[in-house]
């Protein structure tokens, strides 16, 4: 290692900026089912609407499909709130209900195979940046540069981008790496010095010594207690560095690497964009603790005294697999989706996102299908603090053909307190192609192995607005897709003058030019208008 890399290291840990100690005020772990006025956050007021509007109604059973990473069926949350595929009989061998899914009690995993499933993955820039370079930079491509010039400019443009951000997420690995490996070891060695396994920083502070080794390592500790207080969970800290270290490794060994490819996993030819009958009935997979976390949100056993409340009380959860630790693929979304139709979900939860189509025309077939079945598909924005009026998260409500999905949501990400960091710094926004927020900031949620963690993104944003969304349904079964969807926005919690910050600036500007309705989703305000268009009904 450099000295110059060395003092770089330095200033980094000593300044603070790898994790910055959170000033946020301690907040109730269920926030986002709290209601505005009662208990002044900004939840989805669906433990007020249940206690008044909804007590002592009947509903009926909703059933939304997660399409996911995958989800942990077992979790002790979540057992009883699974989707069972009742015409199929578990572990036979045999496709029962003649769906052409082998054993799919549960649901369906579209990236697995039968020796495994697909964890990490290429991102689909990386995917386009090799299917243009064969195009374009093979010996004989002069003619195709000319015929197709304008498609030859946007493969310089995705060459560009491919590569700075490979170069920058290798850097980031590298930096990351060695921040974890000399804070261990800084670590470990005035643990030793101190012979002890748990550190106190008066301790630490008193240590005198001339070897420079051990000046170095308590510098290290020492500096971590001025960044993050002496209370410093010290293990913790170390813990998300190889967070991080791992966050970037997968980037750089999988994201970028132009020679891995995950269908041989699969097994599929995924040139045949018809192909519908693959994949394995494994849908907890590889990694499920993305898609388990989105599925807690929506309907975590309220009845069991233990863990956490989802936001819907009568729901069954249906596990597709489609994502990897990567960007997922557009044949894999579009046959979850239909997957998701053919076998009854009226509501599908799509916490994904990414920057290239390349088959959209095959996904959008499929989102048409859904609009025609009357289901319901709420979509996270995605968090690149965005404005997504200028920008394209796919897959997205907006067709090839310039229509529009009419049954679609798209989601921003809200948090507890409405003052000028109300939305999350991180989400993506639009006025145009935003239609509301929802809690996505600090959610505590399931995790696998019986775990709950708090997790951020407008991919618990959605679930949020999805778990609303089945509430609804549930009480008030009249109500088609489109009339859930134009509750929801039309009953979305306003708020006069609200200035927040942009996010991804310091600007502030005001909460509704941040998405169509410029509203919070509501369970409360909903139910009032459902009720209210219920009784305008019946006396027709």
């Amino acid at each position: 290692m450099t000295t110059s890399m060395l003092r770089i290291l330095v200033c980094v840990l000593l300044s603070g900026s790898l994790f910055a100690q959170s000033s946020k005020k301690e907040i109730p772990t269920d926030w986002f089912l709290k209601d505005p006025e009662q208990d002044s956050l900004q939840g989805v007021s669906s433990e007020r609407t249940y206690a008044t509007l909804l007590k002592d109604q009947p509903s009926r059973r909703v059933l939304v499909a997660v399409i996911d990473s995958g989800i942990d069926i077992d979790h002790e949350d979540l057992k009883s709130i699974i989707w069972v595929n009742e015409k199929e009989i578990p572990g036979n061998g045999i496709d029962d209900d003649k769906n052409g899914y082998v054993d799919d009690v549960h649901g369906w995993n579209f990236i697995g195979g039968k020796d495994g499933n697909v964890g990490p993955d290429t991102y689909e820039l990386t995917r386009e940046y090799m299917r243009l370079t064969k195009k374009f930079d093979a010996a004989d491509s002069i003619k195709a540069r000319k015929k197709h010039r304008t498609d030859y400019e946007g493969f310089l443009k995705i060459k560009d981008k491919y590569k700075k951000l490979k170069i920058k997420n290798e850097q980031q690995y590298k930096l990351y790496s060695t921040a974890y490996r000399y804070t261990k070891s800084s670590v470990d060695s005035v643990k030793k010095f101190l012979n002890t396994t748990q550190l106190n920083p008066e301790a630490v502070r008193a240590i005198t010594t001339t070897n420079p080794k051990l000046l170095f390592s308590k510098s290290v500790v020492v500096g971590i207690y001025k960044s993050q207080g002496d209370d410093a969970d010290i293990e913790g800290y170390l813990a998300e560095i190889k967070e991080a270290v791992d966050y970037y490794e997968v980037i750089v060994k999988y994201g970028y690497n132009t020679e891995f490819d995950s269908r041989k996993i699969v097994g599929d030819t995924y040139a045949n964009l018809t192909e519908r009958f693959y994949g394995n009935n494994d849908v907890k997979g590889a990694d499920p603790e993305h898609g388990t976390h989105v599925a807690g949100i929506i309907g975590a056993d309220r009845n069991n005294s233990i863990g956490i409340k989802g936001i819907a009380d009568n729901v069954r959860i249906m596990a597709v697999r489609a994502v990897p630790n990567g960007d997922e693929r557009d044949k894999d979304v579009a046959n979850a989706i239909i997957y998701a139709v053919d076998n009854g979900a009226q509501i599908i939860n799509m916490s994904f996102g990414k920057s290239f189509s390349p088959e959209k025309a095959f996904v959008d077939k499929a989102v048409k299908y859904a609009e025609q079945k009357g289901v319901l598909l709420i979509h996270a924005a995605g968090n690149d603090a965005d404005d997504m009026d200028k920008e394209t998260d796919f897959p997205t409500r907006k067709y090839l053909n310039g229509k529009v999905a009419k049954n679609w949501i798209e989601v921003g990400a809200s948090s507890w307190g409405a003052k000028e960091d109300f939305v999350g710094n991180f989400s993506n926004y639009g006025k145009k192609s935003v239609s509301l927020f929802a809690p996505g900031v600090e959610i505590y949620s399931t995790t696998p192995n019986n775990h709950y963690k708090n997790m951020n993104g407008t991919s618990m944003a959605s679930p949020s607005a999805a778990g609303v969304a089945a509430l609804l349904m549930s009480y008030f079964p009249e109500l088609s897709a489109l009339e859930v969807k134009d509750i929801l926005l039309k009953s979305s919690r306003k708020f006069d003058q609200l200035k927040v910050q942009k996010p991804g600036t310091k600007e502030e500007v005001p909460f509704e030019s941040l998405s169509e309705t410029g509203g919070l989703v509501n369970a409360y305000e909903a139910v009032k208008m459902a009720k209210a268009r219920k009784a305008t009904l019946s006396t027709k």
